[in-house]
C-alpha cells in the first residue's frame, strides 16, 4: 500500500476502525458502490481520507461511529478465533450472532484452547492490549501430561529458546503433580504464538488442557462457557 500523509488512512480501514464492518466487508461495500465520501461514490478500497473530517454514507445514510463496546466470552474449545474457517470449524462469532455490534479479537485462542476471550469494537484498544511493549498479563490454567518437576518448571521461569525465540512465563505457581499429570498456574506478558504448549514440549510433556482465566484485570470468574458479558473499562 502506498504511504500516506499523516491523519490519513484507507477508506476501507477507515470503516473498520469506525467498528461498523470488517475490512473484507468494508471492502465489498465499496466495490459495490454503496459507500461515498463527501458526497461522492468512492469504489477505490484504497482511497484516502481523514476519517475525523470525512463525511461518510453507506447507501446514502450517514455512517456514525458506535459507542466503543468491550466484551468478556467463555471461549469453548473447539472453535477457532475468527470469523470464517476455510475448514468449515465452528468460530467464535457463533455465540455473538445477538451482539448486535462488530467487533474483533484481542489477540487469539488457539482451537484447543478455552477461556477467556476478549472482544472490541475498538481497534485502537485491541492493539494496544496486543503491544507486548504494554506487558498485559495473561492468566492461565495449565494441565500437562505426566509429572513435569521443579527443575523443569524452573526452566520455564528461567526462559527457554526455541527457534529464536525467548519464551518465559512471569509468574509460575504449582497446583497440583502427580505421575498422570501437573496442573499449573501461569502467567504471560508477551503473548508470543502457542508459547505455553512450546514451553510444554521443551520439558518433555504436553499440554493436555489450558484456559486462559484472565486478562489483565479482566477475570473469567463463573461467566458460563459460549456465554459472553460487557466488560467495565475500569477493568482493564
Amino acid at each position: 500500500m502506498a504511504y500516506l500523509p499523516k491523519g490519513y488512512v484507507a477508506l476501507e480501514r477507515a470503516l473498520s476502525k469506525l467498528g461498523v464492518a470488517s475490512r473484507t466487508q468494508a471492502r465489498q461495500w465499496i466495490e459495490a458502490g454503496r459507500i461515498s465520501v463527501d458526497l461522492r461514490v468512492v469504489r477505490d478500497p484504497l482511497h484516502p481520507i481523514i476519517p475525523e473530517k470525512a463525511k461518510i454514507m453507506l447507501d446514502n445514510q450517514p455512517i456514525v461511529r458506535e459507542t466503543k463496546r468491550i466484551i468478556a466470552l467463555h471461549k469453548p474449545r473447539g472453535c477457532v478465533t475468527t470469523a470464517h474457517d476455510p475448514q468449515g470449524r465452528p468460530t467464535v462469532y457463533s455465540f455473538l450472532a445477538d451482539l448486535g455490534v462488530h467487533v474483533v479479537p484481542v489477540g487469539r485462542l488457539d482451537f484447543a484452547t478455552s477461556g477467556l476471550l476478549l472482544l472490541t469494537n475498538d481497534t485502537r484498544l485491541a492493539d494496544q492490549l496486543t503491544d507486548p511493549r504494554t506487558g498485559v498479563v495473561r492468566t492461565y490454567v495449565v494441565v500437562l501430561r505426566g509429572e513435569v518437576d521443579d527443575a523443569g518448571l524452573q526452566r520455564w521461569r528461567d526462559g527457554i529458546v526455541d527457534n529464536g525465540e525467548t519464551l518465559h512465563v512471569v509468574h509460575l505457581e504449582l497446583r497440583k503433580r502427580s505421575g498422570r499429570e501437573t496442573t499449573v498456574i501461569v502467567q504471560l506478558a508477551e503473548g508470543k504464538n502457542r508459547e505455553i504448549r512450546r514451553l510444554a514440549a521443551a520439558v518433555g510433556s504436553e499440554v493436555q488442557k489450558l484456559k486462559r482465566i484472565a486478562y489483565g484485570g479482566v477475570t473469567l470468574g463463573e461467566l458460563p462457557a459460549g456465554q459472553w458479558r460487557d466488560v467495565d473499562p475500569s477493568e482493564l
